[in-house]
């Protein structure tokens, strides 16, 4: 099912931005919904935002206003993070499919995940 692969990642101080990127491996991403998720070790998983394939976008309320998420036509979606705070630590994966849920069950493909942490 790891059928794509995130980049970006990393360390970086409270205050900092990071770009994530997602692209499918050997496909595209045409016509599928995309959206992140993010998980702290011994926490559920935690929905962060989604691009749909009509373009409109949804955030957590935790990270509206400092997220943007979005993507192109092919086979690789963002995930632009500014003013990072130290709970915004987490593994960061993406997922794709044709229908987003606030659990991620619905989604068909996800990658390995790429690790984020803030220090403060």
């Amino acid at each position: 099912q790891e059928q794509l692969v995130e980049y970006g990642g990393g360390l970086v101080q409270a205050g900092g931005s990071l770009r994530l990127s997602c692209a499918r491996s050997g496909g595209t991403l045409s016509g599928y919904s995309m959206a992140w998720f993010r998980q702290v070790p011994g926490k559920e998983r935690e929905f962060v935002a989604s691009v749909l394939w009509s373009g409109d976008t949804y955030y957590a309320i935790s990270v509206k206003g400092r997220f943007t998420i979005s993507r192109d036509s092919v086979n690789t979606a963002y995930l632009q993070m500014n003013s990072l705070k130290p709970e915004d630590t987490a593994v960061y994966y993406c997922a794709a499919g044709t229908t987003v849920t606030m659990t991620g069950n619905a989604m068909e493909y996800w990658g390995k995940g790429t690790p984020v942490t803030v220090s403060s």
